[in-house]
């Protein structure tokens, strides 16, 4: 038999589900698109116009137009919401788990959301407005309440029993919470715990006391960290009193790590939010715009110090020619250096001490860079202009601003760090237009000083 390759296959479905949309086939084309698995048949549906997509809305259930709705983007599913039948959305979104549903709703405009929150069922309501309030980017906005809590007095083969009921509604069996009478949290059994204890034992005698939580309020990078760094599947939330609320599961954290690199990323790069292929000319230029006017003062800023060294510059106008190299050279090694520390702040490596080494290494490589760059440049120079002394000026002046710039890349993010501000604000741009100001300031003005040795 020969295997076809993943493209293959779909081309080949996707013709025959465009041929039973067109016929109005509805039991061929359900029974086609859901023997694919849930991701290919959320590509499907975006890659279709929206005509096409009214027929898919009548081909399914509300629940198996969710499980289409969870692999979307989340960016990219506020027009399929807003385009199905009201009633029909409000009966999607219910038969979501409810941090997706949470997710969904907050894309939406606030009109919109009450709407569809007061036609959805009123246990579903309920749940979702639980989770509605908690402040965005914390643990309890990404945490579900769809989760399986056993009373400690209970015993292994009555916790099982009540697994079984409630398994299909929770998101993770993996871990089970032990919670006392007043629904403190106070412990966590594990399913595979469960398998091989005696059904008489009480969970309180299997249950392992030592669980971490995490507060509802915390940010959902630092929980992140934390389950990165302990390889949880699931953690539990609570709340001052130690309630516990809900649960976070590991495929929430995934999409927490792809958002915060995605803002990282967006910063760094001085855009305000990440442009995506289908923006338009006009919303692309609104993400990049705010950066590009403050980094355009601080260029006027650059030309202005040029500016003021223009005697500097009359006496002798071949220094206009190494402007591009120091200035251009200095950007570099501040974002190499920015890159290395805004990493690690962003994944958490650096303790105090930490931050200390990494400053005192980044000196470090500055000077070596800025040593064996400077004493190239400075041959360079005397080889093609035959001149000693500028060709000195441009090497010093390339091996101090390299020392500098590596020193401000690493010192930017740290400040801003203390400061509790995002360190990737400290963005490629900007450090690059600093850098052209220091660097600038630094060769017109060992220029200026030691003229007399360049005429």
């Amino acid at each position: 038999m020969m295997l076809l390759e993943n493209t293959d296959v779909n081309k080949s479905q996707w013709e025959d589900l465009h041929t039973y949309i067109d016929n109005d086939e509805m039991e061929p084309f359900r029974d086609e698109f859901l023997s694919m698995h849930p991701y290919d048949q959320s590509l499907f549906f975006e890659k279709q116009q929206e005509y096409v997509r009214q027929h898919i809305y009548t081909y399914l259930s509300p629940n198996e137009t969710a499980d289409i709705m969870e692999h979307i983007e989340l960016v990219d599913i506020k027009p399929f919401i807003t385009e199905m039948d009201p009633r029909f959305a409000a009966m999607v979104i219910g038969e979501m788990a409810t941090d997706d549903a949470v997710d969904i709703l907050n894309e939406l405009d606030k009109d919109v959301v009450v709407s569809l929150l007061t036609m959805m069922d009123a246990k579903d309501a309920d749940e979702i407005k639980e989770l509605l309030h908690y402040e965005e980017k914390t643990a309890g906005s990404i945490m579900t309440t769809e989760f399986v809590a056993v009373h400690q007095t209970k015993t292994v083969k009555d916790t099982m029993n009540f697994l079984k009921a409630e398994a299909p509604d929770a998101e993770t069996i993996y871990y089970l919470y032990v919670i006392d009478a007043d629904k403190h949290l106070v412990g966590v059994v594990s399913l595979r715990d469960l398998i091989v204890a005696e059904e008489d034992v009480r969970i309180s005698d299997v249950m392992n006391e030592n669980v971490f939580a995490v507060s509802v309020g915390k940010d959902q990078e630092e929980v992140s960290q934390m389950m990165r760094d302990y390889d949880f599947l699931a953690l539990p939330v609570v709340d001052f009193q130690h309630h516990l609320l809900g649960i976070i599961t590991f495929d929430d954290i995934l999409d927490v790590m792809d958002e915060e690199a995605t803002d990282d990323y967006s910063k760094l790069a001085g855009v305000t939010d990440t442009d995506r292929p289908q923006d338009g000319a006009f919303a692309a230029a609104k993400k990049r715009l705010p950066w590009l006017v403050i980094l355009s003062f601080l260029g006027m800023l650059t030309a202005s110090l040029i500016n003021q060294f223009e005697k500097t510059l009359d006496q002798m106008a071949v220094l206009a020619i190494f402007i591009p190299l120091i200035a251009g050279m200095s950007g570099n090694t501040g974002t190499q250096a920015l890159a290395v520390a805004v990493r690690g702040l962003a994944t958490g490596n650096f303790s105090k001490e930490g931050k200390w080494k990494l400053i005192l290494r980044e000196a470090s490589t500055g000077m070596i860079t800025g040593a064996v760059c400077g004493t190239v440049i400075t041959a360079i120079v005397y080889v093609w202009q035959g001149d000693f002394f500028l060709g000195l000026l441009v090497g010093v002046s390339i091996m101090a601003t390299l020392i500098v710039a590596t020193l401000s890349g690493a010192l930017v993010p740290i400040f801003m760090d203390k400061l509790q501000i995002d360190p990737a604000v400290a963005s490629g741009p900007f450090i690059t237009t600093i850098n052209d100001i220091i660097s600038i300031l630094i060769y017109f003005g060992l220029a200026t000083a030691f003229m007399q040795l360049l005429i």
